[in-house]
């Protein structure tokens, strides 16, 4: 009779939640134009109901074993609640932009995914079927659900705040390549130093500081973006499909701001430097400047500062892109003369072969003076 409970239990959580749960994960990525929109707040009605039934799930663990039935009868009337709060978070999504769906959907599945653990850790204890030393805690199973329930509250309920999150979340990662650019330290001048990977050339260091200056003033263009969406955001304007695609298409173009200074300061740490690399980056930089302007334009919504920011980040872009190109050039002579000072060496020695890295002119000198002392 008990084994029988315990296979009921174990077919009522795979079959249940299986059936009703994922497939509507699945089928309802996007919510339909046909579909009637649900206030948020009875979705925020029902994540507190899901709160309050975890809470019972971790109170009939209290002292001794539940009953089979009890068990069984608290898993179906939770997984029914978390169904209908699927479709009820669903059909409140009507119109929300990808990144607002994409911010709603991760707490979601937060919930429904520590819900599962919740049960599965319920079942196995109830069974004994846990691996030794891994005795699940409904305590702690309890309280995920708790913390996933009470994040989901603070989701943002609009796509200009969402976007607007997403577009600091970009300031932040210019923020890191920042720190990073002006901490990289100068390599010991001394033999008996101990070698560290985080010591860089000088030249290294001169690139990293005009990665800074390009890092500081792109974060001020972004911040400047976001005091324009915040302005917005207080003015409540109605969230159209043109408002949200134009407010969408400005967050990816900070945030491809953001990929690209990231690729720059990623090419200090890899020597030697790839100037033909960090001139096709700055390059690109510059066209998604002249992206992000003409996109604040469009949209109408600008500050007095915009234009500002927008021409000293510009104007740290093209130092750069000067400063690389003069390098770029000056690499192409110290080829040249390379190739033709191994050129002479094979008159003197035929093993010596041209090669791309740049002179260590002290090294030449010596094969000179090497090669010749061997003549007769």
């Amino acid at each position: 009779m008990e084994k029988s409970k315990k296979k009921d239990l174990n077919q009522s959580l795979i079959t249940h939640p299986s059936t009703n749960i994922v497939d509507t994960l699945q089928l309802y990525p996007n919510a339909s134009p046909t579909v009637d929109k649900f206030h948020w707040n009875y979705v925020l009605q029902i994540s507190d109901y899901l709160s309050t039934q975890a809470t019972i799930v971790r109170m009939l663990w209290t002292g001794e074993s539940p009953k089979a039935e009890s068990l069984t009868e608290t898993m179906k009337s939770y997984f029914n609640a978390l169904h209908g709060f699927l479709l009820c978070f669903h059909g409140s999504t009507l119109g929300a932009g990808p990144t607002l769906s994409s911010i709603i959907h991760g707490s979601v599945k937060q919930i429904v995914d520590s819900s599962f653990r919740l049960f599965q850790g319920s079942v196995s204890l109830y069974e004994g079927s846990y691996e030794k030393g891994k005795k699940p805690s409904i305590t702690q199973l309890s309280r995920a659900v708790l913390e996933a329930c009470s994040s989901f509250k603070k989701v943002p309920t609009t796509n200009l705040v969402a976007i607007g999150s997403a577009i600091s979340q970009v300031a932040v990662i210019m923020k890191d390549v920042l720190n990073e650019m002006k901490n990289v330290k100068p390599a010991c001048p001394f033999s008996e130093c101990e070698a560290s990977g985080d010591d860089f050339s000088p030249e290294q260091i001169e690139v990293a500081k005009m990665v800074a200056d390009i890092a500081s003033e792109a974060m001020m263009v972004i911040i400047v973006i976001r005091v324009i969406t915040r302005t917005m955001e207080e003015e409540h304007p109605k969230e159209n499909s043109r408002f949200v695609d134009s407010l969408e298409k400005l967050l990816k173009l900070c945030q491809r701001t953001g990929v690209l200074i990231e690729e720059l300061g990623t090419c200090i740490y890899h020597p030697p430097l790839k100037i033909d690399k960090m001139i096709e980056t700055v390059n690109l930089l510059e066209g998604n400047l002249d992206e992000v302007e003409a996109q604040v334009k469009h949209m109408k919504r600008s500050s007095h500062a915009f234009p500002g920011v927008c021409r000293k980040l510009r104007d740290a872009i093209k130092l750069m892109e000067v400063e690389m190109d003069k390098r770029k050039h000056l690499n192409q002579i110290l080829i040249s003369h390379q190739n033709t000072i191994y050129n002479a060496l094979q008159l003197f020695d035929p093993t010596a072969s041209p090669s791309e890295e740049k002179v260590n002119w002290n090294d030449v000198l010596r094969c000179l003076i090497t090669s010749l002392n061997k003549q007769p």
